[in-house]
């Protein structure tokens, strides 16, 4: 699956955001949305929906996932949606040869949270601590 087929609209942002890194305003939000990314990994693992839960973020409108934080409804910067690894696989984000490489090194949902950040240039995994430094 192209990055392409993930955003099916344009960016909903004007070029003068374009000059400061979103990375900036997205720690800025994962502090925020932290706890409620948290309760939602366990409820996953505890309903035995998935072992490795998968959270994207983004600007735009993408076609992987759920929505569970809206950035429109909650005045931020990023909307966050979630994901599994097994969707990951089945869309073809993760290829099924890198699947073990992926597993291996997934972080501790207990700690971080996996998070797929999709930015117009491209998109990449990141693992974001729950507790940070304030």
């Amino acid at each position: 699956m192209d990055i392409e087929e993930l955003l099916p609209q344009q960016p909903e942002e004007n070029k003068e955001e374009k000059a400061k890194s979103p990375l900036v305003s997205l720690e800025k939000d994962l502090e925020l949305y932290a706890e409620s990314i948290r309760e939602i990994a366990i409820e996953i693992r505890v309903e035995g929906l998935s072992a490795h839960p998968i959270f994207v973020a983004h600007q735009h409108t993408v076609t992987i996932g759920e929505v569970i934080l809206d950035r429109k409804e909650l005045n931020t910067e990023w909307t966050i949606q979630v994901s599994t690894f097994e969707e990951f696989v089945e869309k073809g984000i993760i290829s099924p040869d890198k699947k073990e490489l992926f597993l291996k090194s997934y972080k501790r949902p207990e700690d971080f949270m996996c998070v797929f950040v999709i930015v117009p240039e491209g998109a990449n995994f990141i693992y974001y601590p729950y507790k940070t430094k304030r």
